[in-house]
């Protein structure tokens, strides 16, 4: 899928659970439904940060440029390290390491503990990383032509804001996670459904995807997780953009709805 699909997807999953928590009985303040939509809106662009040209390479300038370097050749690496003799010779690292559920639960732990340990500005910073990615992901047309330094800056207003507006009592620093010491626990949940949400929409394209890594299946240590070809279709086609993204944003309004007890 391409960058717009990926955080529209993300969005649209975390007010589903948002519509699901609702339904038994344990809403979410809404700005955990608004900031767990945007930060799992921007999480669904990071397992692309493995390929040089995606959305997340150009997001942060040459930092985020240089950092898909990185990542291309240290999962390239692991790739080649773990393969099975089933599985394919490849020149380079898209969909392996990042594309997992096993990076998706590392990432989103780390995310957790480190909100924990370095309290306001490590939560700002990952509200700063996230809201930019969605900016990219959500706005795309508008950022394409704006100045990277205004998404910056509207990215770094709106974690301030936003994290002002959660640290008020009651409006969900501590949702989920009440004991002491614990706000903000919660931050790493639509990281990992974020890049969750990603790899099974990259799983729905033609070239599959290795969410199960590294449980082996059928001989296969990187094995693409897939409908049947059939139902597959090619990144950027008219199926994504005239089917798909129309039924995220239709399921996402729907669960966001639902959530804040409008429907």
């Amino acid at each position: 899928m391409m960058g717009p699909a990926h955080s529209l997807s993300g969005a649209a999953a975390w007010l589903g659970v948002g519509a699901a928590t609702a339904a038994a009985g344990h809403p979410m303040p809404w700005p955990v439904l608004v900031v767990g939509a945007l930060v799992c809106a921007g999480a669904a662009l990071a397992p692309d940060l493995d390929h040089k040209a995606a959305t997340i390479s150009r997001a942060f300038g040459p930092v985020s440029r240089i950092l898909c370097e990185i990542v291309d050749k240290l999962s390239y690496a692991v790739y080649q390290a773990t393969r099975k003799p089933g599985d394919k010779r490849r020149t380079g690292g898209h969909r392996t390491l990042t594309h997992t559920w096993l990076w998706a639960v590392v990432i989103g732990a780390g995310a957790s503990a480190l909100a924990v340990a370095g309290g306001r500005w490590a939560v700002l910073a990952i509200l700063f990383v996230h809201l930019v990615l969605a900016v990219e992901g959500l706005l795309w047309r508008a950022a394409r032509v704006s100045s990277d330094v205004l998404v910056w800056l509207l990215g770094a207003t709106s974690a301030w804001i936003l994290a002002g507006v959660l640290d008020q009592p009651g409006n969900g620093s501590d949702w989920l996670f009440t004991g002491p010491g614990q706000e903000y626990l919660w931050l790493g949940l639509p990281i990992v459904l974020g890049a969750l949400v990603h790899d099974i929409g990259d799983a729905l394209t033609v070239s599959g995807c290795p969410i199960l890594w590294p449980i082996p299946v059928a001989g296969k240590r990187w094995y693409a997780l897939g409908p049947p070809k059939a139902m597959r279709f090619r990144a950027g086609s008219w199926v994504e953009l005239k089917v798909l993204m129309p039924v995220f944003m239709i399921l996402g309004g729907v669960g966001g709805a639902s959530a804040l007890n409008v429907i």
